[in-house]
């Protein structure tokens, strides 16, 4: 049976390329590299402490109604990429460098969510500690960088994204954060229909790694929709888990999901092994006033 529950806010605290400055009305205010830029925010229900700063932008995003649409405003001049990098909690990985290219999209995101950083740092001390190749699957990939993490802590990867861009842009990113030699097989999929195949096929995997949007779209059209998919995705990942999975964690973008609930629904996935089961928010915490934003709800299991 799982052994222990527990709820924490998980804060990614070892950037320095990224930076929440400030957030308030509904917005909030950021550093990308050396680019500022202003999001939606709508779980900023406070005052801005800020004034100047804000005005100093390089771009706003403009939102429509559609999930994530809308446009960028430039204030200033911003290049069409440009580099950062995240350096691996040192005291769990030596020398855990990994540099991606960060560019503003049609949609509000920018190839980056810092916030999930707390795991990269989580599960690469795992892999690193357990002393032998693993095998890790990293379902909706996007551009890469939990993949990269785990490689370079030691994992053999399997990243599996529905969009070929996103896809193409990891894998610029394992360029430039020179991990060529890393053993990562780069999938474009549905990501409920390739872990059946998986499953069909005997594939076992050590670790699994979750990070689902709230709506999306197959290759060929298939819908997602967290609420009513996830159940079927844990239940289709159960059956690729080896006979001793190190660990499994999933995160959560969805305004209305709970902590509790998903952590709950992992439970039952991970009936009969045993191991603890984390849950909580990632947040971020402001330079200005010291406000944690939550970002995301997660859970997160590992072998005892």
């Amino acid at each position: 049976m799982i052994t222990s529950q527990s709820f924490n806010l998980l804060e990614a605290s070892h950037w320095t390329d990224y930076a929440l400055l400030d957030s308030g009305d509904g917005l909030k205010l950021e550093r990308f590299g050396n680019y500022v830029f202003v999001r939606p925010e709508s779980q900023a229900m406070w005052k801005r402490s800020l004034d100047a700063e804000w005005k100093q932008a390089h771009a706003v995003f403009q939102p429509t109604g559609e999930e994530s649409g809308g446009h960028w405003d430039f204030k200033k001049k911003v290049e069409e990429k440009w580099e950062m990098r995240y350096v691996l909690d040192p005291s769990i990985i030596e020398k855990g460098e990994i540099k991606f290219w960060i560019m503003t999209t049609p949609g509000r995101h920018l190839g980056v969510f810092p916030e999930v950083a707390t795991h990269w740092d989580w599960f690469s001390g795992l892999i690193a500690g357990s002393k032998k190749e693993l095998n890790v699957l990293n379902l909706f990939g996007y551009t890469g960088l939990a993949t990269l993490a785990a490689a370079y802590a030691g994992a053999k990867v399997t990243h599996v994204d529905a969009s070929k861009k996103s896809v193409n842009w990891a894998r610029e990113n394992q360029a430039l954060s020179k991990l060529t030699d890393k053993p990562i097989r780069w999938i474009v999929d549905d990501a409920l229909k390739f872990v059946q195949r998986e499953a069909r096929r005997g594939v076992k995997y050590d670790g699994i790694i979750l990070d689902p949007p709230k709506f999306g779209r197959g290759p060929k059209g298939e819908v997602w929709e967290v609420y009513k998919s996830l159940p079927n995705l844990f239940e289709a990942c159960r059956a690729c888990l080896s006979d001793n999975p190190l660990f499994v964690v999933t995160t959560i973008y969805a305004v209305r999901a709970s902590a509790i609930h998903v952590a709950q629904a992992m439970e039952d996935m991970m009936s009969g092994f045993g191991g603890k089961i984390e849950m909580g928010e990632l947040v971020t915490r402001e330079q200005s006033a010291g406000r944690l934003l939550s970002q995301a709800v997660y859970a997160r299991w590992e072998k005892s």
